[in-house]
């Protein structure tokens, strides 16, 4: 089949070459940029899926995969220039040659998915440890084994440090030697949580270390980001904008933030989606009309003295851990502690995968009694547990204890759930529009604590706010119902009704003058009065 520039030249419209122009070819000297493409032709040139351009070469006997406009890619082939023409090529032709390239790794190449750290093809789980020899753990139903060669495309970023070659023959039992934890539900929930970080696909459990200063919630989140994936800058101050968490996001596979002492609102919906699948879409710099998507799932760490985490659709999909302060005798210096996890780590992380590949062999055949929040995360971990280091059952054991305390934590945080429960505690049932069950919850509330920002000003507020805590609610009894009334009138109705034993009923305080902003915690940014969702 003839080319489109044959076809123009059998039509007369592009002359053909002469004999004399194809000798002048012959003896031209190839520029600079030529040169740079020719020295390119073992390179695999491909895209990902929004077409950016990436190369995956031979660096002796193991190959890199870089971006082309990156810096792995400019300097092997910087350093290939240099070996033949000993001489540096000016930026010009180097320029030049990374947009032919790049062209034809958008235009000829495969479109390819381009994975960080963790991935997953065929069944079999991928982790780069990235090393320098790019080498990869290859987990399997079977076990693991460290392999060069991965036959998915990883990326490196900027911070990323390499894990430890994995050591067959250890236990993760020897981990609770560097976590500060006096719980055997807190402990099972931490260990739960780095065996989720190992499975390729979310959604993932938000990790919320808290506890009092000197309770070592710092170095837990290290140890255990330090397991999966390794950063110059493992803990992180809260983004200042959703941008600033898309890119983090991007960039490493663990999320984790220190020393939180709140969640803003957009933060903690933004948590939500990368915890359970997002995406987030800006204008891309220097541009008009482009955008740049970010499209992540990954696992969260957060850690701080305060009960960070309060509303429920972050709560639902976190696991609350409260250390313990450490005694002053039991304390150890920052050196040798680390010398000891550093000696231990390559054993954690083999037993660490050894869970892994259980979980890969056991997930198709459990069955759960129920399917809890994040079923797919209980699934796995159970999958996982004949190698964790407690009995059958044990996990599911820990998770619902813990739901039931975020359960209780988040109720007894939100004044608008408490009103309910004690409406609830008088009569059975209730029925009415928004509007006229702002008016009764009222007699319920102390009048100092309607004048403060926790409490709802309108009926489109409060319909918002017992959306958000309908979940929860129902958990401790308390079943909630919107719906239109029949009839030409139709108007919106909340129908409340307690069908089973309800606990005891937190009472409401009344707030103290002193105290008025933070007399219901998380509330004083306004969050409690976000209007935009539909009724």
């Amino acid at each position: 089949m003839l080319s489109e520039v044959e076809l123009l030249r059998e039509a007369g419209i592009i002359p053909l070459p002469s004999l004399q122009d194809n000798e002048q070819k012959k003896k031209r000297k190839p520029t600079q940029a030529e040169q740079l493409i020719m020295l390119a032709h073992d390179a695999e040139l491909f895209h990902d899926t929004e077409h950016k351009a990436y190369a995956t070469f031979y660096v002796g006997s193991y190959r890199e995969t870089w971006p082309l406009r990156g810096g792995g890619f400019r300097r092997w082939l910087l350093k290939r220039f240099w070996e033949e023409q000993r001489k540096a090529p000016s930026a010009q032709a180097l320029q030049d040659a990374l947009g032919v390239l790049e062209a034809k790794a958008c235009f000829e190449g495969q479109a390819l998915p381009v994975f960080i750290r963790l991935a997953e093809l065929d069944g079999k789980i991928y982790l780069d440890l990235g090393n320098g020899a790019w080498e990869v753990v290859e987990v399997s139903p079977e076990g693991w084994r460290v392999i060069n060669n991965a036959p998915v495309k990883f990326r490196r970023s900027k911070g990323m440090l390499s894990l430890p070659r994995p050591q067959a023959g250890g236990s993760l039992a020897d981990l609770r030697n560097f976590i500060n934890v006096d719980s055997e539900e807190a402990w099972r929930l931490m260990v739960a949580w780095l065996v989720a970080a190992l499975r390729p696909s979310g959604p993932y459990p938000v990790l919320v270390l808290q506890g009092e200063q000197g309770s070592a919630k710092s170095t837990a989140a290290k140890v255990l980001r330090s397991l999966v994936d390794p950063n110059t800058a493992p803990l992180r101050t809260t983004p200042r904008e959703e941008r600033d968490l898309a890119v983090a996001a991007n960039n490493s596979w663990v999320v984790s933030f220190d020393n939180l002492s709140s969640v803003p609102l957009w933060l903690s919906d933004a948590l939500c989606r990368v915890a359970t699948g997002g995406g987030f879409a800006t204008r891309t710099l220097y541009e008009n009309d482009e955008e740049t998507i970010f499209e992540y799932t990954r696992p969260i760490i957060l850690n701080g003295i305060d009960e960070v985490v309060y509303r429920h659709d972050l709560l639902d999909r976190s696991l609350i851990v409260t250390l313990p302060v450490i005694p002053d005798n039991q304390r150890k210096d920052e050196k040798t502690f680390w010398a000891a996890f550093k000696k231990a780590r390559p054993k954690i992380l083999g037993a660490l995968l050894d869970a892994v590949a259980t979980g890969l062999r056991n997930v198709d055949q459990v069955q759960l009694d129920r399917l809890p929040r994040m079923a797919d995360f209980a699934k796995w971990v159970v999958a996982a547990e004949p190698a964790l280091p407690w009995e059958a059952g044990g996990f599911m054991q820990a998770y619902d204890s813990k739901r039931i305390e975020a359960v209780k934590q988040a109720l007894e945080g939100d004044v608008v759930a408490v009103a309910v429960q004690s409406l609830l505690s008088d009569v059975e049932s209730w029925t009415g529009t928004a509007t006229t069950l702002l008016e009764t919850l009222c007699d319920y509330i102390p009048e100092q604590t309607q004048k403060t920002r926790a409490w709802p000003k309108t009926a489109r507020t409060l319909s918002n706010r017992i959306r958000r805590a309908a979940t929860f609610l129902r958990q401790v009894g308390v079943e909630i119902e919107f719906y239109r009334e029949p009839g030409g009138n139709r108007k919106r109705l909340i129908r409340m009704n307690l069908n089973s034993s309800v606990p005891s009923v937190p009472s409401v305080p009344e707030p103290q003058e002193s105290l008025m902003p933070c007399a219901f915690k998380g509330w004083d940014d306004g969050t409690a009065l976000r209007d935009d969702e539909p009724f």
